[in-house]
């Protein structure tokens, strides 16, 4: 069997121009910059429309769900954050696990994340037009045709407005990094301000006797809410992604992902008590575009759920504009790397983005989220996720070990300890997402271990690398040898 091929951090860095100028990326963000983006990739579809089902699995013990997820990512976040200030490059997991764990299991993680960013975006598409028709009929009454709004397996034709805000995702990243940094923190700060605001009518409305009974489906409801609570989270990581875009990525880059889990955590718990406190967990579980609803409830009149659909609107917009930026810049490393085709590691020299592979991104993201139904596929892209931070623990320790004069502006706390609970709460959700997700995930990998074997394995640029240096020192050992004959005889 072949021998793991390994990128050191340190040819990583300088591939990526990560210590000066990114690949022809522009330093525009700073650790606001940051922070908002952050929020704006986690804070999005998971609490607008995901809520309700969390609820639904757990009833008012979601809140100790929310925790449960937290601690899951705050364990994997301090790796994010260590990995984060030692290799700041654009590829995050992907580009960890190269360091680490060596180039076939960093394929699979790319793999695993055009899985999580793909459905998430997907998905947070198809919540975004949920809240659009609650918006219209706050506004106007009416709403969109089903034919418009849905996809076939819903009642529809096509999911117009989950293709339109992809598209105006994409125009805005290919314009450049500054603007959209710009628009992610407006919309960050906006959709901050709306869920506090919610917060705030819930709590008014707020009855001690709508959290009883506390637990209804024991711990088996609260493991099972933990699962899709996680789903809330996922695009933390996505920070790690602009590390050849930020002006201090060593010193930002791990106080960011530190910062906005802990925000969102305590953010999540809030609302999750306020909304079920006013009206009642039996109500809030089930339901589209829940916290409108119990906006409209508490307060009754249409007009409160209204600011809250479009503080949903921006909020999810936000999203699927930063969890696709984040994938471009992983398929842009993979693409560096040889792994992936060329195309996506072309930057504009004008916009200084990837402006032919954000299109292609585009375009992928767009089919699912207009013709398709991804509630089958959640838990896919949630274990898909978890077995991605499952990994970046795992590198953190053999980074420790390969590299261990790496410079690391931040390290893991009780080291091994927390990587290795960090590892293991990932496999306990990984457990609880259920077999027929264990088979799907299985026949995932395997589907992109074939393609690693068929094209990236021979198309990777190390691989040429390496053979063109074997080549130089059999060529030089050769000619030394000749050298040395003569005076032999």
């Amino acid at each position: 069997m072949p021998a793991p091929r390994f990128k050191s951090p340190a040819q990583l860095i300088a591939e990526s121009g990560a210590d000066l100028e990114g690949n022809g990326l522009k330093r525009t963000m700073g650790l606001f910059q940051l922070i908002c983006f952050g929020v704006g990739a986690i804070v999005g579809t998971g609490i607008f429309v995901g809520l309700s089902d969390s609820v639904a699995q757990a009833g008012p013990a979601v809140v100790v769900s929310f925790i449960l997820a937290a601690i899951t990512c705050v364990f994997t976040a301090f790796a994010f954050a260590e990995l984060g200030g030692a290799i700041p490059v654009s590829g995050s997991s992907y580009s960890f696990a190269y360091a680490g764990l060596g180039e076939s299991t960093a394929f699979l993680v790319g793999w695993c994340l055009l899985l999580e960013y793909g459905v998430s975006v997907s998905a947070v598409a198809v919540g975004w037009s949920q809240y659009v028709n609650e918006l219209l009929t706050s506004l106007t009454g009416t709403q969109l045709p089903a034919a418009l709004s849905a996809g076939p397996s819903d009642g529809g034709i096509v999911n117009l407005p989950a293709v339109i805000v992809i598209a105006l995702a994409s125009v805005l990243l290919v314009r450049g990094v500054r603007e959209s940094a710009r628009a992610t923190a407006a919309m960050a700060v906006l959709k901050l301000v709306v869920l506090v605001l919610f917060c705030a009518i819930g709590f008014s409305a707020f009855k001690d006797g709508n959290l009883t009974p506390f637990s209804p489906a024991g711990l088996g409801g609260i493991g099972a809410g933990t699962t899709a609570a996680f789903f809330s989270y996922i695009g933390f990581d996505a920070i790690t992604t602009a590390g050849e875009e930020a002006k201090n990525p060593r010193r930002d880059i791990p106080v960011a992902i530190l910062v906005c889990i802990g925000l969102v955590t305590v953010l999540y718990c809030a609302v999750a008590l306020a909304a079920i406190g006013a009206i009642g967990g039996d109500k809030v579980g089930g339901r589209p575009a829940a916290l409108s609803y119990v906006v409209n409830e508490v307060t009754g009149s249409t007009v409160g759920g209204g600011v809250i659909a479009f503080g949903a609107v921006v909020a999810i917009a936000s999203v699927v504009l930063a969890v696709m930026y984040g994938q471009t810049r992983i398929l842009m490393s993979m693409s560096r790397d040889g792994l992936v085709p060329r195309v996506f590691e072309k930057v504009s020299p004008r916009t200084s983005t990837p402006v032919a592979g954000t299109l292609i991104v585009a375009i992928v993201f767009a089919l699912p989220a207009a013709f398709a139904s991804l509630d089958s596929v959640v838990n896919l892209c949630t274990i898909g996720t978890l077995a991605v931070m499952a990994a970046v623990n795992v590198a953190v320790i053999a980074l420790r070990r390969r590299e261990p004069g790496l410079a690391r502006t931040f390290r893991v706390p009780l080291y091994p300890v927390v990587p290795l609970l960090g590892v293991g709460f990932c496999l306990y959700l990984m457990y609880e997402t259920g077999w027929t997700t264990w088979v799907q995930f299985a026949a995932f990998l395997a589907a992109g271990f074939l393609v690693y074997v068929l094209y990236g394995r021979r198309n990777s640029r190390l691989a040429r690398t390496t053979a063109r240096a074997g080549a130089d020192a059999e060529a030089a050992t050769a000619s030394d040898a000749a050298e040395r004959e003569p005076q032999a005889v």
